[in-house]
């Protein structure tokens, strides 16, 4: 019998996440050097020195087992977020965050709802437990922004089976956003017995006056979940480290299925020091505002459609298929990242980069759009 029949159904019909390609695999591949990599959506200025000079310190300790509770993190985001440590639950990067409530509150018997076009983890971990999964229509750009969470197709897809509601917000890949009046709206309308997560990996990169910090939420709604990572923002996403702030009853419940010593000691150290960094912070969020100005800029000159985003990315419509423009570029030393899996065949997305990053993706866009 081959090893896919004993495999569960969910396993069976999961297509894996497909991360973006390696610097290491286009050097391999083509034999290219000072190779810029604009795909996975990564801090271009790295992470703080605090945060590397934290994980220097934590190293000459790694063949002990690291603090399992995460106490001293969590007690770092406890002061930073105003919220109790019993309210956070660690992951190893957001991704785990989401999968721990997919284990803890889905099953065959329920349902998931998320959005056309949200972000692609929602469905791997919705299938890997054998819940059903409820794509609800993204916008069409006649009452909301186009690509966008559509809050009441979310909502009428509902319920007594609806167990998990993922929203993304800022939206990977799309770079929508929800208004603070928008989202708390939605969340009050709930059902009590749904879990609306809120995945905010963006968070710290968003500056638009509108929009929301559902942490401080929390108190109001028993049943949200907050995401974040500092994979994003605080340049850590080699070390995978995330984390969920919820109720106490509901942290308890996803550590019941957290998994033991889940995050490692060199990212705990490095993660509660990044937090400290203010400056490194405020220096990653300037020069991601820069960066989408001139991108986006730099799009319209090109008469090239793009969907505005307050990520730290931007996603542009080539205009026809993109998968030969993103080979082309690949050639041209530059990775980006197409779509296609989400359902845009004719988008690339764009980290934002340094500016001598950026100014090298719009020259080799400029030599593969002449061929």
């Amino acid at each position: 019998m081959k090893a896919e029949h004993l495999a569960v159904p969910g396993v069976r019909a999961l297509t894996p996440y497909l991360p973006g390609k390696p610097i290491s695999e286009l050097e391999r591949e083509l034999g290219l050097r000072n190779i810029v990599k604009l795909a996975s959506n990564e801090n271009p200025l790295g992470p703080s020195p605090k945060a590397l000079e934290a994980a220097r310190r934590a190293s000459s300790e790694i063949h002990l087992y690291p603090d399992g509770s995460g106490f001293e993190l969590k007690a770092a985001l406890s002061r930073k977020l105003d919220v109790r440590p019993e309210q956070i639950t660690l992951g190893n990067g957001s991704n785990d965050a989401l999968e721990l409530v997919a284990r803890a509150f889905l099953s065959p018997q329920s349902k998931a709802i998320y959005s056309e076009y949200a972000f692609a983890v929602y469905s791997i971990v919705t299938q890997a437990v054998g819940a059903q999964a409820v794509v609800a229509p993204a916008h069409d750009g006649s009452h909301g922004p186009r690509y966008g969470h559509d809050l009441q197709a979310m909502a009428q897809a509902v319920d007594e089976s609806t167990r998990v509601v993922f929203i993304a917000n800022p939206n990977n890949p799309t770079g929508t956003y929800l208004t603070k009046s928008e989202l708390r709206s939605f969340l009050g309308d709930l059902p009590e017995h749904v879990i609306a997560v809120v995945d905010e990996a963006y968070f710290e990169y968003v500056e638009a006056p509108d929009y929301p910090d559902c942490i401080e939420w929390l108190s109001d709604f028993p049943s949200l979940i907050v995401i974040r990572t500092f994979s994003k923002a605080y340049g850590l996403a080699g070390l995978r480290v995330g984390y969920a702030v919820s109720s106490p009853a509901i942290a308890d419940l996803l550590n019941r299925v957290r998994q033991p010593f889940n995050v490692n000691s060199l990212a705990l150290e490095a993660a509660k020091a990044a937090l400290d960094d203010n400056d490194h912070l405020t220096r990653s969020v300037s020069l991601n505002r820069e960066g989408l100005r001139r991108l986006s800029e730099a799009f319209t000159e090109r008469d090239l459609s793009f969907i505005p985003s307050v990520g730290n990315f931007i996603m542009v419509d080539m205009g026809r298929p993109a998968a030969p423009v993103y080979e082309a570029l690949l050639r041209q030393g530059v990775i980006v990242r197409p779509v296609a899996n989400y359902g845009l065949p004719n988008h690339l997305r764009v980290t934002v980069g340094t500016e001598e990053e950026n100014r090298i993706f719009l020259a080799a866009l400029d030599r593969v759009l002449a061929l």
